[in-house]
């Protein structure tokens, strides 16, 4: 952490307002940006019926029981609670983001799996439902159902599931489910300690979690717990060992791990861009964002991989609105996307994959796009509060990318061309003035749990034998940091893009806590993997699988009065088949 304090120091001086620490980033965030996070917030309050807010003075806390506690209201969240429901047990489902379905709902509307035949069980019928929806000729309003088949994307004519979807179609998808199952989500998080208050916020009898304490007072007592958070909060709270960031490659013997300067070749400066604020000067400071070294190549680090929104967006004018221009814009912020644009790039650097009624999950692509390369390395650890001045700063920076792009003088009239044509949504997301009320949280923190997925795992060189759902992606990383070269240019570092030969079963074993640390919690999104074998497994209908699992695993060791390291496996996957789980992959 030292490094990046000074790193952010040597922003500061460089008059850059990136490198300013937490309350100054909270004073200058964009208007745009805090009225969008609060809208967020009131929204999915409104929606949830629970507020949040303390209890009254005087009042004793309420406390909520239940056989399971599913903490995060994830994809993963949302199959979990709902397939505990369907094995007759009672679950309280956290919702501690403010928005129930995690990126499946905030955006993410391209479903990226390698191999879609590697999904089953909950995480199928989720899609085979969207392709129910999508039969009905009167869900298409923008755009005939033909029209977009032709596009041959996402929606296989002769296929059981669609993979392509509108984020309200997801949304709809999951409160239905929950309606269905009776799952309420109690919209609240976990207390954190504040100084000089040294209550804990997870009450555990030796390795059992038996309680949590939440923000709001609320005490909910349960006999399983499961995490599927994106950061991973609940573990960490329950004293859980855990990892952030990237593992040299010698720990576990790998090639993909680590500082990537070699294979970061994708999304890079095609063009020599001087990192320095006067080209002109060798000695003139590095531009906001640049790292003097890259460090040692396949070398350790804290850092943590780009995050960005999915930006749901629409060429149709009556649906369209303008891209905002934060309050507080500064152009210097954009100064190394217009020197590369400046410097013969063409491109207009985003990705928008087409989802039904002309609407996109719009993804990052290009040197500098929407992933806030940096932006990202405190988010994993990060305090509530903190987190709420991060996630409002990378709205305003990519905010203020689209203004750019859209209205600069700098830029092309090609690509001004391009991204003016469409605009946020009006009828997408609409407490937030059309932006995804998520920040995608590509990795956090990751479980350091009784077996770890390498690699070797993700390239079927070892296999593991307690397969609890199969990953299939590719080993995917975006990029870490930015850096000068030996030529004084900026060059972009750890993109990381390999292909998995085929589908790869995952360990249950992954999914656990060491026994003598916590014995009654299962992981399904911070899966215990190293941040290589994380970037492929890290996929939503792989959440929504190992939830169901965990769930199901959950749910089973109840029933037997177990630990779920007592658990049998042989009993674990005949009940995961029986429910249509995919655990091996056969061609």
């Amino acid at each position: 952490m030292a490094h990046l304090e000074l790193g952010r120091a040597a922003w500061t001086l460089q008059g850059t307002r990136r490198g300013l620490a937490g309350k100054l980033w909270a004073m200058q965030a964009s208007t745009i940006a805090l009225a969008a996070l609060i809208s967020s917030l009131a929204a999915a309050c409104r929606a949830t019926g629970t507020g949040g807010e303390s209890a009254p003075a005087g009042e004793r806390p309420r406390v909520v029981v239940a056989d399971l506690c599913v903490y995060g209201a994830t994809s993963a969240g949302v199959v979990a609670a709902v397939q505990a429901r369907r094995m007759g047990r009672s679950v309280v489902l956290v919702d501690c983001d403010g928005w129930v379905g995690g990126l499946t709902t905030s955006g993410l509307g391209a479903t990226d799996i390698g191999n879609k035949e590697a999904i089953g069980g909950l995480a199928r019928e989720f899609y085979r439902a969207v392709k129910r929806h999508y039969r009905d000729d009167g869900h298409w309003t923008h755009e005939t159902r033909e029209q977009y088949l032709g596009l041959g994307y996402g929606h296989p004519r002769d296929g059981d599931a669609a993979w392509t979807f509108e984020p309200s179609v997801a949304s709809a998808i999951q409160a239905d489910w929950l309606r269905e199952a009776r799952v309420e989500p109690l919209r609240t998080r976990l207390s954190r300690p504040h100084r000089g208050d040294n209550r804990a916020s997870i009450d555990k009898r030796e390795a059992r979690i038996v309680a949590a304490r939440m923000e709001d007072g609320t005490r909910i007592e349960a006999r399983m717990w499961l995490d599927c958070s994106y950061e991973g909060d609940l573990l960490a709270a329950a004293g859980v060992a855990f990892r952030v960031g990237r593992e040299a490659n010698a720990e576990h013997g790998e090639t993909l791990n680590g500082v990537q300067v070699a294979q970061a070749t994708k999304h890079q400066f095609a063009h020599p861009v001087s990192a320095r604020v006067d080209p002109s000067d060798p000695s003139s400071p590095l531009l906001p964002g640049v790292e003097p070294s890259a460090g040692l190549e396949g070398g350790a680090d804290f850092k943590v991989q780009a995050y960005c929104f999915r930006m749901c967006v629409t060429d149709v004018a009556a649906n369209r609105l303008p891209w905002p221009k934060p309050a507080d814009y500064d152009e210097r912020d954009y100064e190394l996307l217009l020197r590369h644009l400046e410097a013969g790039s063409t491109m207009a650097p985003w990705h928008p994959l087409w989802m039904p009624n002309r609407k996109t999950d719009a993804n990052n692509n290009g040197a500098v796009s929407t992933d806030w390369i940096g932006g990202s390395w405190e988010w994993p650890e990060a305090a509530h509060a903190r987190r709420a001045e991060l996630h409002a700063a990378h709205l305003r920076w990519q905010q203020g990318l689209m203004w750019t792009l859209a209205n600069h003088p700098r830029v092309p009239r090609t690509v001004r061309d391009e991204i003016s044509a469409c605009g946020p949504t009006k009828d997408e997301f609409v407490a937030t003035g059309g932006w995804p009320p998520l920040l995608y949280v590509r990795e956090a923190r990751r479980l350091r749990g009784v077996a770890t997925m390498t690699e070797h795992h993700c390239m079927s060189r070892e296999v593991v034998d307690d397969s609890v759902g199969l990953g299939a992606y590719t080993m995917d990383s975006h990029h870490v940091q930015r850096h000068v070269d030996e030529h004084g240019d900026v060059r972009n570092e750890g993109d990381v893009q390999v292909r998995v030969p085929r589908p790869y079963p995952i360990a249950w074993r992954a999914l656990l806590p060491e026994r003598e640390q916590c014995s009654n919690l299962v992981v399904p999104v911070c899966v215990s993997a190293t941040h290589i074998a994380y970037g492929s497994i890290r996929m939503e209908p792989v959440y929504m699988v190992l939830g169901q699992s965990a769930a199901t695993a959950a749910c089973l060791a109840l029933e037997r009065s177990l630990d779920l390291h007592e658990l049998p496996y042989a009993d674990l996957r005949r009940r995961l088949l029986a429910d249509g789980q995919v655990l091996e992959w056969t061609p």
